[in-house]
């Protein structure tokens, strides 16, 4: 097997539902700690889902021991500033960040450091009861860089976010939920089963509506108030020439199921 052969084989891939897209992280031995050849495959793969015309929502999964331990400090313990810099931290989070498609993160087991990272990077996190989420990075001196300092903040507010990142403790599943930072906790033995659901409800609803959606929640948030609503008011209103609303509004009136082809 070639070098990117050996890569991609790091986020396996596969479509569990219609418009469906799931990618594993595929390291089990070492807890899928983030390295640069797991940092190529998932830059790879995501940029052949944010270009797959079928593919509707995307799911990221770890294993049911781990989601991802974090970045592999195997590989960058002994690096200096410069060497660091030219990691593909970065551009990889950039990929991810900048899908427009709907991304769920399903986890189970640790999710630290770079692994909470990822997971922040979607815009639903499902947890199995297993679940541990937190930013261990200030224990072996250093501190988050894949957006946590910022993401977190958002999320849970300033001092949840800062207990977290300077204690590096870890919270469970359920406190979690209780602080905002997932969606819903589920058994373990049913985390695939409820991602592969939600994500294919999100994949039956009109694909330009979804996109916006997400493009508008996170413009927004960066915005002031009366810029966010601007947004949102303009975004509505271009959904009136799409094929799918004259669709979705046409079946409401007749009580039938909408087919929503991405027009």
């Amino acid at each position: 097997m070639n070098e990117l052969g050996a890569e991609q084989e790091l986020a396996l891939l596969d479509h569990p539902a219609e418009g469906v897209a799931r990618v594993t992280l595929n390291r089990p031995a070492a807890r899928n700690a983030l390295n640069t050849p797991l940092r190529r495959a998932l830059d790879a793969t995501f940029k052949s889902l944010e270009a797959d015309d079928d593919v509707r929502c995307v799911i990221v999964r770890g294993n049911s021991q781990c989601f991802a331990a974090g970045a592999d400090l195997k590989e960058v313990a002994e690096l200096g500033t410069h060497a660091v810099s030219q990691l593909p931290v970065l551009k990889t989070w950039k990929v991810i960040a900048e899908l427009s498609k709907p991304l769920i993160a399903a986890v189970a087991g640790p999710a630290f450091g770079g692994g909470c990272e990822l997971a922040q990077h979607a815009d639903i996190i499902i947890a199995a009861r297993s679940a541990r989420f937190g930013q261990p990075e200030v224990n072996v001196g250093i501190m988050p860089g894949g957006g946590a300092t910022q993401r977190l903040v958002r999320a849970l507010g300033y001092w949840r976010a800062m207990h977290l990142m300077l204690t590096g403790a870890p919270i469970n599943a359920e406190e979690a939920l209780q602080c905002g930072l997932v969606s819903e906790v589920v058994d373990d033995e049913l985390l695939d089963q409820r991602a592969v659901e939600l994500a294919a409800l999100i994949a039956s609803r009109p694909p330009v509506a979804v996109r916006l959606i997400k493009q508008v929640a996170l413009a927004g948030a960066d915005s002031s108030l009366s810029a966010g609503l601007l947004l949102e008011r303009r975004a509505f209103e271009s959904l009136f020439d799409t094929h799918d609303q004259k669709e979705g509004m046409r079946a409401f009136a007749e009580r039938r199921a909408p087919v929503f082809t991405g027009q």
